[in-house]
């Protein structure tokens, strides 16, 4: 099996990114990229975006994905020229559909037609590689649905050429919500100042603040009740993330807001403490994250080949002679 994802440098990586995506992504054999061209899909600052792109790459690295799964989607050619050839076998209307274009995109003004064709886009990510199971958030499911339909189209006209992906999700991660909003969820693309957003980054001290201050519920009962009780299920739901236990269960063990939000920070920064040290430790030494990524870069580059290949000789763009 081959497990693929990435993620779009939109923003700063946060607490839900690392427990929704980058501890799952444990496969040594997968592919897993910063998406810097999906950035490109809106308005943005290209300095911010660089920079973004070498926080995320290195905080990947960080993390623990070995060296040769990690690259920056733009150093594979690939991506952008399966794209294309995914556009000439989709559709305007099942397009148009897609959520992502109807919020951000719809008429308005300067609407970018990559928004319009970024479902394509991905899933070119995703056919290239062969892979099995795509471990994303509950926001890009339609996007993954859209790209098995693709697959299956291409194979049914052309030959078979693409592995139909299943879509892999997360159980509690993908849950977390802002914790000064628990009925939204918790953002990368906020602003970096977002008092409910934990950023990977951000110092322990303000992160340990964040959580105490965090938007609660009437009452003082702790209980999982993500009606009645968002916001406390949210802090049961981060603890539950962290130590890979029970929120249910969790929560009989507190008569008070203030417990639970003590542990729920300490539990936090027994997870990001560690990924802070090694990414400073890895951004002391930007030579050796230039190898990583590059192995990961060549590695991508041999692996997406032979697929492309497949697809530009089954839809008669080369080796019509033969």
């Amino acid at each position: 099996m081959t497990s693929l994802s990435g993620i779009t440098p939109s923003g700063r990586l946060t607490l839900g990114n690392h427990l929704g995506a980058l501890r799952r992504f444990d496969d040594p054999d997968g592919f897993y990229f910063v998406a810097n061209m999906h950035a490109m899909t809106t308005r943005h600052d290209s300095r911010r975006l660089r920079t973004l792109t070498r926080e995320m790459a290195t905080l990947m690295l960080a993390a623990g994905l070995p060296p040769g799964t990690v690259f920056v989607q733009s150093d594979v050619p690939a991506h952008a020229q399966l794209a294309y050839l995914l556009e000439c076998t989709s559709y305007v209307g099942e397009l148009s559909r897609m959520i992502q274009y109807k919020e951000k995109g719809n008429g308005r003004p300067m609407t970018r037609a990559s928004l319009f064709t970024y479902p394509c886009l991905m899933a070119a990510d995703i056919l290239l590689y062969g892979t099995d199971r795509v471990p994303v958030g509950g926001d890009q499911d339609q996007h993954v649905e859209l790209a098995r339909d693709i697959a299956i189209r291409f194979n049914r006209e052309y030959g078979e050429t693409f592995v139909v992906p299943q879509l892999q999700k997360a159980a509690l991660a993908m849950r977390i919500k802002d914790l000064a909003n628990p009925t939204a969820k918790m953002s990368k693309s906020d602003v970096d100042d977002a008092v409910g957003t934990i950023r990977l980054l951000d110092p322990p001290d303000v992160i340990r603040r964040q959580i105490m201050r965090a938007v609660t519920d009437s009452g003082t009962e702790v209980r999982h009740d993500e009606e009645q009780k968002p916001g406390i299920t949210n802090l049961l739901e981060i603890l539950a993330a962290c130590t890979d236990g029970n929120p249910v269960e969790l929560a009989t063990a507190y008569t008070t807001y203030g417990a639970l939000k003590a542990d729920v920070a300490d539990a936090v920064l027994a997870v990001i403490e560690p990924l802070q040290k090694e990414y400073a430790r890895l951004a002391s030494d930007p030579g050796a994250v230039d190898a990583m990524l590059a192995e990961g870069r060549d590695r991508a580059i041999e692996a997406s080949a032979p697929r492309l290949q497949a697809a530009v000789r089954a839809m008669g763009l080369a080796g019509s002679a033969v």
